[in-house]
């Protein structure tokens, strides 16, 4: 254990504490609770959806990427994150502002039916609870490696101090620590490529890489199949996101959102491209060593001062719990509105507190898979697999289509959602299956979401 990195946790923790408690407010409604009563600024979503958006792959997978690939790593994360929010700000904010909805099943609902509605809730809520599990895996690895604690029990401090505000004020609590969570990691990621920048030169990185046999390094096209197969699921996956129609649905007016949009695209161009400078300059201080933990972790570990050290490990653990809070609050919103209201009527619930307790139950079921997987890449990777095979197809034609088309909807989340969460408990070893895992399964799964929604189409026509 580092004495000085706990006291840097403590300080922290107790940061965010304040800050999700201090902005928490008295409230009567899930809108309140799960959409900040649709009064958000485009300032406070933009912070917020950049924070989400960076999270453990961004800061901690892309750079191990970029020391080993160079400048082709910003495939894996940095352009389906740029890719997805254009497409959200170009063609997608006002069509989903204008729906008036509280999640996506509200809307699957109007196009396909209360049984597809159901299917896709059970859907969302896996994603939501995978990827919140992706960011668990990354928090338990990090923690570890800094304070001697296990793997399990770092897990559980972090997730516990993520529901003490989530609980607390709902997305206006985390909206405000996502502010907080941004400036942190802006510094941290900033002031590490100076530090970089400050004891090597291009020169000599061109020399290394050479050195090192990596003929690659500076093509952007290098491994281009497998990496545009990595960002091609992800963006499919983020496109449907239910975190961005969270923040859309919450945003005062459809140009807030698209100006948030934006924003938020242009700074994570930069926020990538300075992640991928981080691993190529880094190559001046590993060449020829075997790292025996991520490389930003390496770095604090040896090569940084106490100051610079410290920032980075805030900045690092704000990376992780940005987009940890917000997959488990999208998910509790799904879980509340699209599970226990359509059993319960809400005349006798207390939605808040169902809001609460859905909460508590999304963590807890992200804690349980992030105890199984410990690759943060392949975690974060089997939930994008789960609404690009499952979800995509029939969730764009909902938002242009007007028609109910049940059997299309039906069948095309049948086959790919179907497809996808067979994949999923394949990788988990749960069934002995030998399906093509990620990302080699996506056009696989995509094509048979396809197929269906096609299959659905003419069946609707012929009946």
């Amino acid at each position: 254990m580092k004495p000085e990195f706990l006291f840097f946790l403590a300080a922290y923790f107790v940061l965010v504490l304040l800050v999700g408690l201090a902005f928490s407010r008295r409230m009567k409604n899930l809108e309140d609770f799960f959409l900040a009563s649709r009064n958000l600024s485009g300032r406070l979503i933009f912070l917020s959806l950049t924070a989400a958006w960076f999270g453990a792959t961004s800061i901690l997978v892309s750079t191990d990427e970029a020391l080993k690939t160079g400048i082709s790593a910003f495939w894996i994360v940095g352009l389906p994150a740029v890719a997805t929010v254009l497409v959200l700000a170009f063609f997608l904010a006002g069509p989903l502002h204008r729906l008036r909805i509280m999640t996506i099943p509200d809307l699957v609902e109007l196009r396909y039916g209360r049984l597809v509605r159901h299917l896709s809730s059970v859907l969302i809520i896996w994603y939501m609870v995978v990827l919140a599990a992706s960011q668990m895996v990354a928090l338990g690895q990090f923690l570890k490696t800094f304070l001697g604690f296990s793997y399990v029990a770092s897990l559980a401090l972090g997730t516990a101090v993520v529901l003490l505000y989530s609980m607390s004020g709902g997305l206006r609590s985390v909206v405000f620590t996502d502010v907080v969570q941004f400036s942190l990691l802006a510094a941290g990621v900033a002031g590490l490529v100076i530090f970089l920048a400050g004891r090597t030169s291009g020169q000599e990185i061109l020399r290394l890489a050479s050195q090192s046999g990596k003929s690659g390094y500076f093509h952007f096209l290098h491994n281009i199949k497998e990496n545009a197969l990595i960002a091609f699921s992800f963006t499919l996956a983020w496109t449907i996101s239910p975190i961005a129609l969270q923040r859309i649905q919450a945003a005062r007016t459809v140009r807030a959102a698209r100006r948030a949009l934006f924003a938020t695209a242009a700074m994570l161009f930069l926020l990538y491209g300075l992640v991928v400078l981080i691993g190529i300059f880094s190559l001046a201080l590993f060449s020829g060593e075997t790292l025996s933990g991520p490389l930003v972790s390496e770095i604090i570990a040896s090569k940084v001062g106490l100051l610079l050290g410290g920032l980075l490990f805030v900045a690092v653990l704000a990376a992780i719990l940005s987009t940890m809070d917000t997959a488990i609050n999208t998910g509790a919103l799904s879980l509340t509105k699209d599970v226990c209201l359509q059993i319960f009527p809400a005349s006798r619930m207390r939605p808040v507190l169902a809001g609460r307790l859905a909460t508590l139950v999304v963590a807890g079921l992200a804690f349980l898979i992030a105890t199984r997987f410990q690759s943060i890449l392949k975690t974060i990777g089997l939930s994008s697999e789960i609404l690009a095979e499952g979800f995509f197809v029939p969730g764009i034609a909902m938002i242009f289509s007007k028609k109910r088309l049940p059997l299309a909807g039906l069948l095309s989340l049948c086959l790919g959602g179907g497809f996808s969460v067979l994949s999923f408990l394949g990788a988990m070893n749960v069934l002995p299956l030998r399906l093509p895992v990620w990302p080699a399964s996506v056009p696989y799964g995509l094509t048979l979401s396809l197929f269906g929604f096609g299959a659905g189409l003419a069946l609707e026509k012929i009946r």
